[in-house]
């Protein structure tokens, strides 16, 4: 293993640039401080564990760009995206997964390749000079000792913000007398089911004492330092949202929209709470949304006043932890090295993506990247056109305001914003389609995506370096 590059971190991120690297031909270490040293929000000591969720999303290609970003890695043979697919469970358009089973193959895949060796062991501060080239992957909860050492090599401060976990419930404590199943708008599911979610119907009363309950739970209380750090946008706890008006929830994560109460067919729900199947053998569902800084005693008092869940067992109450971020426009370059210090490169949320497929999507990206500057050669980077490319744009300077204020960089999950813009195809439509113009416009702009990653991916494996 004398040449191998060395991996930080057994994430998702890290996982999927040691799979790229292997598979390329050349070694890796790939260091992972689990179980020797645990995170707030880690449990296990396999590689990959999924910890917010079990969802990869919308697994929908051609309309939804994290479903597109699917496509890409799979057409670029990603170990996560065959896992997902592997131990994928019931979750109408979605790609949501047994944990346990997916993160079990993710670790028995890198385990048994002959290229791979896996150091249960923590990096404290930087990694030792001898290391040519290094993948930082240690994602939102990485350990103080490394976190510091790259803000003293860098000079800058952390981008910090909150991130929850939503509580995890028994299936069989859950009142099907009361529930019911179904996807929304009853759309197929990988399994062609169109039932894959328990749904929990609020009236108008009932929706407006939850709300009233969770305004007054008592919360997780803030450290000192922690006071000024903000939330992400795309992750915010259940009762931030309902703290910004009444019906937010009701637009939000309980819409009760695309749902038919079969008890009462002809009363559209004032609101609905939806779970989602989180392991195989559906024993137990995830609340949809409902990532939460409540206490735990808080949790089980207010989650059991919807409608079906009053005698709810939890398996998994929420949670909240700090999540850190590089400036990475300023610090990274297009290969995503740190331009203090080229021999280290970076993947993964750290970067400033957001969720586990992007995050992923970074580490193959960096694993590629990697691979080819062992052999001697330079990858080029993936068109801005595709999912792939738009990401690596957005985190390495592609958000840039006309003043290339670097400030303005915020964590983005995938979406067709990114895109360089395509005109939507024309011809005659129907007087008031603007939805139907949207989803043209996607779709153009995922059939372009598809086109460019094959002709990326059909490039000679690298361009000779100057």
């Amino acid at each position: 293993m004398k040449c191998a590059v060395h991996v930080i971190g057994g994430g998702l991120a890290g996982s999927e640039a040691a799979w790229q690297l292997a598979e390329r031909g050349v070694s890796v270490a790939l260091h992972e401080m689990r179980p020797l040293r645990q995170t707030d929000a880690h449990q296990t000591q396999a590689l990959a564990e999924l910890v917010c969720s079990n969802s990869f999303r919308s697994d929908e290609w051609s309309t939804n760009a994290v479903g597109l970003l699917h496509e890409e890695m799979r057409r670029a043979h990603s170990l996560i995206m065959a896992a997902a697919d592997a131990h994928k469970l019931p979750a109408g358009g979605a790609l949501a997964v047994d944990r346990e089973g997916f993160a079990a193959e993710v670790t028995a895949r890198l385990e048994a390749h002959e290229r791979v060796m896996v150091v249960r062991e923590e990096i404290c501060g930087l990694p030792p000079a001898t290391w040519d080239s290094v993948i930082v992957a240690t994602g939102p909860l990485t350990s103080p000792p490394l976190a510091a050492a790259v803000r003293s090599l860098t000079g800058e401060d952390e981008l910090s913000f909150f991130d929850a976990i939503a509580p995890i419930v028994h299936r069989d404590s859950i009142n099907m007398e009361i529930c019911w199943l179904q996807s929304r708008y009853d759309k197929p599911g990988p399994g062609g089911g169109t039932a894959d979610y328990i749904n929990c119907p609020l009236d108008k009363l009932q929706y407006e004492a939850f709300l009233t309950a969770l305004g007054s739970a008592e919360k997780t209380a803030f450290k000192e330092w922690e006071a000024s750090t903000p939330y992400f946008e795309g992750c915010l706890p259940i009762e931030v949202m309902a703290e910004r008006g009444a019906d937010t929830l009701r637009y939000g994560p309980m819409k009760p929209v695309g749902l038919t109460n079969p008890r009462r067919p002809d009363e559209r729900c004032y609101a609905v709470v939806q779970l989602r199947q989180d392991n195989a053998l559906g024993t137990l569902w995830n609340m949809v949304g409902f990532q939460t800084k409540l206490k735990h005693g808080e949790q089980t008092r207010v989650f059991r006043m919807i409608p079906g869940l009053e005698q709810a067992e939890f398996a998994r109450l929420g949670g909240l932890h700090r999540n850190t971020f590089l400036n990475s426009p300023k610090l990274l370059d297009e290969s995503l090295r740190l331009r203090a210090e080229p021999r280290l490169r970076f993947a993964g949320q750290m970067t400033g993506v957001e969720g586990y497929v992007e995050s992923a999507a970074i580490g193959l990206l960096a694993g590629r990247f990697a691979a080819a500057e062992r052999l001697g050669s330079r990858l080029s980077q993936p068109p801005p056109s595709t999912a792939l490319g738009a990401l690596l744009h957005h985190i390495t300077g592609g958000h840039l305001s006309a003043e290339g204020d670097e400030r303005s960089f915020q964590p983005m999950n995938v979406n067709f914003g990114l895109f360089p813009p395509i005109a939507a195809p024309s011809g005659p439509r129907a007087k008031g389609s603007r939805a139907s113009k949207g989803l043209d416009r996607k779709r153009a702009l995922a059939n372009r995506a598809l086109t460019d990653l094959e002709a990326w991916l059909s490039e000679p494996a690298a361009i000779a370096a100057e």
